[in-house]
């Protein structure tokens, strides 16, 4: 019975944490990707100092949004729109500022 009781609580959870990650989606692989091309940028030149700190201010409102949305277990459809158009938003805002023709000399 305890073996059964044991098993059980350990599958629900299982169950639980997947439902949770499924919801979270691409998300945080994004958000990696994102702050790696910031880094990128930085250490090639083609971001300045002032570029950059923006582009992290803007990465850390999006986690920011995604730790709300997530506060509840889940994450509905609506809040995974807004998250996925402000990553988004925050991708052209990466490239433009990439390659908008300033570098650190």
């Amino acid at each position: 019975m305890k073996v059964f009781t044991i098993a059980a609580v350990a599958a629900a959870s299982f169950v639980m944490l997947s439902a949770t990650a499924a919801q979270a989606g691409p998300v945080p692989q994004r958000q990696k990707n994102q702050a790696a091309r910031i880094h990128q940028g930085v250490e090639a030149g083609s971001l300045t100092r002032g570029e950059a700190k923006a582009l992290r201010h803007e990465q850390r409102h999006i986690n920011r949004f995604r730790r709300d949305a997530l506060s509840d277990g889940h994450m509905d459809r609506k809040e995974m729109r807004i998250l996925t158009n402000a990553q988004g938003k925050a991708n052209r805002h990466i490239h433009r500022l990439k390659h908008n023709g300033q570098e650190v000399r």
